[in-house]
């Protein structure tokens, strides 16, 4: 569903880029919204797929044998949804604040077994008893609702007949509501735990497109957790999990369809 809900968004952008194409060039054409970008408040919404996966450090000892890397994760197609305030600055400067709702699902797997070499115990981890690790404790599942507040100085050229190109950079307050940073279980019971409160940056660009009603604009965005998202396993529990990672950051491409 959400891959083709990706692909949808895709293939709607193209066909009104191709029709936009074919609308703009004609140098006789009216321009449509001339005094929009000059209200000094505006509002819209916007829609968005996103391609989401993790940065992993990994800990040289527990995370690593040798070259190879014991933990590894898999990326995911989601998808989400927000609103859009612009507050115009001047000419080629706004100053834009997109809250949405992403959601996420994404797949780290901890081929670890081999740490069983170190149940006796090390400077960092106390001895603990083997235990023979399934598919199910392996592998996990990890769902995301992220309520994304990210806050956009945004830059732009002059307009061209119906069309503007834009980049935009700026700071995101992410919030993980599935996080289960406050759960007493850890990876032990299968339940794998992440900040709750994250800080992001953001950089975007894309081009808007002006028509009778309304401005269409698609754009790429790339988003990158700052902060570590690792919350460490209870002290009784095996290097399996999170003791391998020394760091975790979400990273997500995301192509963004607006409409103002």
């Amino acid at each position: 569903m959400n891959k083709f809900l990706l692909r949808a968004l895709v293939l709607a952008t193209v066909n009104i880029a191709v029709f936009a194409d074919a609308q703009f060039r004609t140098r006789n054409r009216m321009d449509k919204l001339e005094d929009f970008d000059q209200q000094t408040f505006s509002w819209g919404f916007y829609l968005n797929g996103n391609l989401l996966d993790y940065r992993i450090v990994l800990h040289p000892r527990y995370g690593m044998s040798g070259n190879h890397n014991l933990v590894t994760s898999k990326e995911s197609i989601s998808f989400g949804a927000g609103l859009i305030g612009k507050w115009r600055l001047n000419d080629y400067l706004d100053l834009r604040v997109e809250p949405g709702l992403q959601f996420a699902q994404r797949q780290l797997t901890f081929n670890t077994q081999s740490n069983d070499q170190y149940a006796a115990g090390t400077l960092t981890n106390p001895p603990f008893t083997p235990i023979p690790l399934t598919e199910n404790d392996k592998v996990r599942e990890i769902k995301s609702t992220l309520v994304d507040v990210p806050v956009l100085l945004e830059l732009h050229g002059q307009r061209w007949y119906n069309s503007r190109p834009y980049v935009a950079a700026g700071v995101n307050y992410v919030v993980n509501l599935q996080s289960n940073s406050s759960s007493e279980d850890d990876n032990l019971q299968q339940v794998f735990r992440s900040t709750t409160h994250n800080f992001a940056w953001s950089a975007e660009m894309g081009i808007q497109f002006y028509f009778n009603k309304f401005k269409l604009t698609p754009g790429i965005r790339g988003t990158f957790f700052m902060n570590n998202e690792k919350v460490a396993d209870n002290a009784t529990t095996p290097p399996y999990w999170s003791a391998a990672v020394s760091t975790l950051q979400t990273r997500a491409i995301m192509f963004v369809l607006k409409f103002e």
